[in-house]
């Protein structure tokens, strides 16, 4: 099972979009893809699972999600305490299950652990309570369910986006051409090499998308060119605007099954080509 974290500390790049689309890809190829929702905002979620992942006024979070796994975590080492080894052993078992957590999708070999809007709640205690390698130990559980996980980060380097990376294979980082992102990735970069470093050795960044590319513009041709003379891992499949991509949203069908031949479309199916290649 290989994870994928997909992953920028700037929001508005695309991540939950990016994360969506490589996964129902994945999916439609024959791989047994799971989608992890870590940001509060739910989007992978609610473009997954349509309305009844979208929380607001009167609606409740969809259950489960991974805020219940998280909070169960919390719940199980107060308990553990309390009620002696032996029953603490039981619920550690418990706690560390996501399998309980996965909804699947209205698409054949895609599943989605939503979000909830309530993981900043909690992002205090678990890091008090050393919480950080859970979901690393719970994802080698599910080693034998699925081939592909695709991890949807908050724009934040938090608990949750740490988590997620100790927990990975590979980054994969969404980048819109701006002055802006450009001079934010030096600091995501050493994120995620600090996490390497200090965590998890088989961490690698597996190379940035660059979405919203404007081909004939002077800037963006510019910024990529930057980024390339900075000796930084390009994908070659780069990700040009288009409306569609609100369509696919508002209808929650990623666009392999939304337009199979829109140039979009095609954009991704040759990223995901190109990240595929490099998978061992």
């Amino acid at each position: 099972m290989l994870c994928r974290v997909v992953f920028n500390q700037k929001g508005g790049v695309g991540k939950s979009s990016i994360t969506v689309n490589l996964a129902a890809i994945a999916a439609a190829r024959g791989y047994r893809t799971l989608v992890i929702d870590l940001d509060p905002q739910c989007n992978s979620s609610q473009y997954l699972l349509g309305e009844k992942a979208t929380h607001g006024a009167g609606n409740p979070a969809l259950e489960p999600n991974i805020g219940g796994y998280f909070e169960a975590l919390l719940s199980a080492g107060q308990n553990k305490g309390l009620l002696g080894s032996a029953l603490g052993s039981i619920l550690k078992n418990k706690e560390e299950s996501l399998a309980d957590y996965i909804h699947p999708t209205q698409f054949e070999r895609l599943s989605v652990i939503p979000a909830s809007p309530a993981l900043g709640e909690m992002e205090h205690a678990l890091q008090s309570k050393h919480k950080i390698f859970k979901l690393r130990d719970a994802l080698n559980q599910l080693s034998g369910q699925f081939d592909l996980v695709f991890i949807d980060t908050a724009p934040a380097f938090n608990f949750y986006t740490l988590a997620a990376l100790i927990a990975g294979d590979r980054v994969v980082i969404p980048f819109d051409c701006d002055v802006f992102s450009h001079r934010a990735l030096q600091t995501l970069l050493e994120n995620v090499v600090e996490t390497k470093s200090d965590h998890n050795p088989k961490l690698a960044v597996e190379g940035i998308v660059v979405n919203q590319y404007q081909s004939r513009a002077t800037l963006p041709q510019q910024v990529v060119q930057q980024l390339k003379d900075d000796g930084l891992p390009v994908f070659a499949a780069m990700l040009p605007p288009s409306v569609i991509m609100k369509e696919s949203h508002q209808k929650n069908q990623p666009l392999i099954h939304l337009d199979d031949a829109h140039k979009l479309t095609l954009a991704y199916v040759a990223l995901f080509d190109e990240i595929n290649s490099s998978q061992p």
